[in-house]
């Protein structure tokens, strides 16, 4: 992500690796595992002062714009309850990217004005992607560098 990075750099956004927790349900109560109410992106981007959950300050609440890589492991819970959970809790979220590992293939959900998000992909190396709420461009040849994706085997005719 150091394209991503060099575009920020002398805004006032930061980009964050896979290691920062975020909240992703309700805040938590006395004595209530904190199982569910905290994710970890794989890259995450906040604009402005970071907001934190406790003065313990590991638990950021205002992630403008969150990365994914899918895996076969993790691909449904990032479209499904991970989504449905950031959408939900992370009002500060404007952009929510998923980069797919077994194709040359990245979903981008972009929040509207009234709260709605607009779906739009890209594919192909000379794809890119535009992130206005942080005015960068992303391009699926700088995501895929230097990966190889197996080619797939041939239908066996019966």
């Amino acid at each position: 992500m150091s394209e991503l990075h060099n575009q920020l750099r002398g805004t006032p956004c930061e980009v964050f690796s896979k290691d920062t927790k975020v909240r992703s349900g309700p805040a938590p109560k006395p004595f209530q595992p904190p199982k569910g109410l905290y994710s970890y992106p794989d890259v995450l981007v906040v604009c402005g002062e970071m907001k934190f959950h406790d003065e313990h300050r590991d638990v950021l609440l205002n992630p403008t714009v969150i990365i994914e890589v899918l895996s076969p492991a993790t691909e449904v819970f990032d479209l499904g309850e991970k989504w449905a959970r950031y959408q939900m809790w992370l009002p500060s979220l404007t952009d929510y990217l998923l980069v797919s590992q077994s194709k040359l293939l990245i979903e981008h959900y972009r929040r509207q004005p009234d709260s709605e998000w607009l779906y739009s992909s890209v594919n192909g190396l000379e794809g890119s992607m535009s992130l206005a709420s942080i005015g960068c461009t992303l391009r699926l040849a700088d995501f895929y560098d230097r990966i190889v994706f197996s080619a797939e085997l041939p239908e066996s005719a019966d």
